[in-house]
């Protein structure tokens, strides 16, 4: 059930979506399975698999929560053919918990002690048969012995176990859930007196909106001011009948549910009630908690998927690759820490400057830059974009300036989580005895060079490339970012001779302890020279070696395959086309010509089939290849350094630096990232600014407004348009698209219209004229 169902939401055969589980539950890895086991999955590639694994894990839960409740039905003998029957067909938690809330064991209810006291038959008699007068009819069960003093007490008793039964009626809920999911809004408002500590939630001060269209940006700013005491978030069921003593239809509903109807007979009256009864004390409170859980997971869910895409982005922007850097972590009081790496990113110097006030010493700091710089012939120079950056950047353009002969490139870099990686027990280990604020430059340096190989040091949630990422479930933030980190190690690839434990403890198959037992190893006895080695590493058996091998680079090493993408398990095919080709591996590695002559499917067999084969022959033709763009740089505008600089109507080159749902942010060099809001993008319309831009890009931008006291900026990346006027924005164009007159088409009221020839109905219509 549970792979047709997996199948079906992919668009995939069950066979490709068992052959993945079975390789899952084996202990193989999203990215092995979607390089080298393309066959048995026919080509599901590691997003799909990703989708995969994460509802493998959420229906097989779901089915150990069904039999959990079939048990504790079973156990209460009140399990019967048609109710099992409807547990077994539900196909998510909360119809499953709908149908278990009767029996769910509880704490004792007035509806419990009404039944305990013996008026389950008054209320079933006065639900049945409204002919009955309520008080007539309650006479009957007044007893002191049983606690009933009148009859107001005997039908309030009888009110409390209807309510209690109506509400646990999974039918009835799911009805007034789907009315709720498509009409409710959700409403925030100010706490009194809460206007000072809540000024950066002013736009929420008295908003409300449909709860079926709330982006994630918004709930999750509602939520974190209600968390914060400032807001007051509520539901609105009747957004066009929101006054407190009228009828809501969601009364309509259950009354129409319950085949309750007003006919001016003797109990009518009081099943109203008890239906009004129902719906404020016990559904609304209970749909308002439920739907409010279902936005924030949903708004949730989109969070962390803009963190992933951001990320993703971040880890693979192009590397400035194998250079000499020198990289500055910009300071003013505490001085420019400086750090020079080698190609390798091996340290070779540490320093301090003073350049800045108070100690200005930008002279005495120049000489020591164009110094180290000639010493150790740096190639680059990488500047953090903290405090003093810019300052910081005109003293690096000077070195530059004055050493035209050594072609010095200076980069702005982004120094999120530089701090974060400086102060752990990675950092201590790989730089010992290094003093705290020097390791910050290190890294700075480090990540011009390769951003993947220093980022995954840092614990992805300290890189800041997110929106609300510390409202959302943490655990599944982590759980998606590792996941990301993952992918984009693997589709990289790691030098196995120069990586960091942090670094191979993300290729596939690996763990930390594995990955430091082969750093340890590596130190002790010196550089692989062969995959092969892999074996002698203290715990990585012949399963971690599979999942592992092919993403593990060895380069200059014993076999030339060792530096590709080419797993091990296929060496024998390679060297079976090279005996054909009357060659040798090397001869054969680059050989574009001779390799573009080649059929995969002459080489195709059971072992390997035709996607592995033409992988193989991409692979000899360009091994190692690097999936990452080329190294481009973004050029800040000499003299705007600070916001204050910014005037309407420059055009300036930034770098992306976030993507968020509504837009994206641009670094132009002024300590403050500014808005290009979705509706600034482009001119035709679109649904995710990634389909513009991504996180790294280098775009140019044309400032809009600046508001320095609140530090927002706006910019467009319409360079036409002209600041003060306000072009309307796209999702207001594709609206009044969309609302234009239609003489073909009805227009829907906002609210579901009451059902025809019901009393119930007619009364909630003159409630709303009223």
């Amino acid at each position: 059930m549970i792979i047709e169902k997996i199948a079906s939401e992919l668009s995939a055969t069950p066979k490709q979506i068992q052959a993945a589980v079975t390789l899952l539950d084996d202990g193989a890895t999203v990215p092995f399975i979607a390089r080298y086991r393309k066959e048995a999955t026919e080509g599901l590639d590691d997003s799909q698999l990703r989708t995969l694994e994460q509802r493998l894990g959420y229906l097989r839960e779901l089915e150990d929560r069904r039999q959990v409740i079939l048990k504790s039905i079973q156990e209460q003998d009140k399990l019967n053919p048609e109710l099992e029957q409807k547990i077994r067909a539900a196909d998510n938690k909360t119809e499953l918990e709908d149908l278990y809330l009767p029996f769910k064991p509880k704490r004792r209810t007035k509806g419990q002690i009404a039944i305990e006291a013996g008026l389950e038959p008054l209320a079933d008699t006065l639900l049945n048969n409204p002919q009955q007068d309520p008080d007539n009819a309650a006479a009957e069960y007044i007893s002191a012995d049983n606690g009933i003093a009148d009859t107001k007490a005997a039908l309030e008793g009888a009110r409390y176990i209807l309510i209690e039964r109506f509400a646990e009626d999974a039918g009835l809920l799911q009805k007034i859930r789907q009315h709720l999911s498509k009409q409710a809004h959700i409403r925030s408002t100010l706490v009194e007196g809460k206007e000072k500590d809540g000024a950066k939630y002013k736009d929420y001060f008295d908003h409300s909106e449909a709860l079926h269209k709330v982006p994630s940006h918004r709930a999750l700013a509602m939520f974190r001011g209600r968390n914060e005491g400032v807001l007051r978030v509520t539901m609105v069921a009747d957004p066009a009948n929101e006054e407190a003593d009228k009828s809501s239809y969601c009364e309509v509903i259950i009354a129409e549910h319950l085949n309750i109807t007003d006919k001016k007979r003797p109990a009518d009256a009081w099943l109203k009630s008890v239906v009004q009864w129902t719906w404020r004390v016990k559904i609304q409170l209970h749909m308002e908690t439920e739907l409010f859980g279902a936005l924030r997971e949903r708004a949730e869910r989109e969070a962390i998927s803009v963190f992933a895409k951001n990320l993703h982005d971040l880890l693979m922007a192009a590397p400035a690759g194998d250079k000499v850097t020198m990289g500055l972590d910009p300071a003013l009081r505490t001085g420019v820490k400086i750090a020079i790496v080698d190609a390798t990113g091996k340290v070779l110097n540490t320093s301090t400057i003073f350049p800045h006030a108070p100690q200005n010493q930008w002279d005495k700091g120049l000489r020591t830059l164009i110094n180290l710089c000639q010493q150790y012939k740096v190639n680059l120079i990488s500047i953090g974009n903290g405090t003093g950056s810019r300052e910081t950047d005109k003293l690096a353009a000077e070195v530059v300036k004055a050493l035209p002969e050594m072609k010095i490139s200076k980069i702005m870099v982004s120094e999120a989580g530089a701090s974060v990686y400086s102060a752990s027990e990675l950092a201590s280990a790989e730089l010992p005895g290094m003093d705290v604020s020097l390791r910050g430059a290190v890294s700075i340096a480090r990540r011009l060079q390769d951003p993947l190989a220093e980022l995954v040091k840092i614990e992805p949630k300290a890189i800041g490339v997110g929106q609300y990422q510390h409202d959302v479930s943490q655990s599944l933030l982590g759980k998606s970012l590792d996941a990301v980190v993952e992918d984009c190690v693997n589709a990289v690839g790691v030098d196995v001779n120069t990586a960091s434990s942090a670094l191979l403890s993300y290729v596939s198959g690996l763990n930390r302890t594995l990955a430091q037992n082969i750093v340890q190893q590596r130190d002790a006895e010196g550089a692989f020279v062969s995959r092969k080695q892999l074996l002698k590493v203290d715990r990585l058996g012949p399963k971690a070696f599979e999942q592992a091998a092919g993403f593990l680079r060895i380069r200059n090493g014993d076999n030339p395959l060792d530096a590709s993408a080419v797993h091990p398990e296929a060496y024998k095919l390679v060297e079976k086309i090279c005996n054909q080709l009357s060659t040798d591996v090397p001869s054969i590695i680059g050989n574009t010509d001779v390799l573009r002559t080649l059929k995969a499917s002459d080489y195709a067999d059971d072992q390997f089939g035709l996607p592995t084969v033409t992988d193989i022959l991409a692979e000899l033709d360009k091994p190692g290849r690097d999936p990452r763009p080329e190294f481009k740089t973004a050029t800040f505008k000499d003299g705007v350094e600070t916001i204050k600089d910014l005037k309407a109507g420059m055009i300036l080159e930034g770098v992306v630096s976030n993507v968020a749902n509504f837009g994206a942010f641009v670094d132009v060099g002024v300590h403050q990232d500014g808005l290009v809001h979705i509706s600034a993008m482009t001119d035709k319309f679109i649904s995710d600014p990634r389909e513009v831009v991504k996180a790294g890009d280098i775009v140019k931008v044309k400032v809009m407004e600046v508001d320095a006291e609140r530090k927002r900026i706006s910019f467009s990346m319409r360079l036409k348009d002209e600041p003060g006027k306000t072009a309307k924005p796209q999702e207001q164009r594709k609206q009044t698209n969309r609302d234009k007159p239609n003489k073909n088409r009805q227009s829907a009221p906002r609210s579901a219209p009451p059902p025809a020839n019901s009393a119930m109905a007619e009364a909630f219509a003159k409630a709303k004229k009223s």
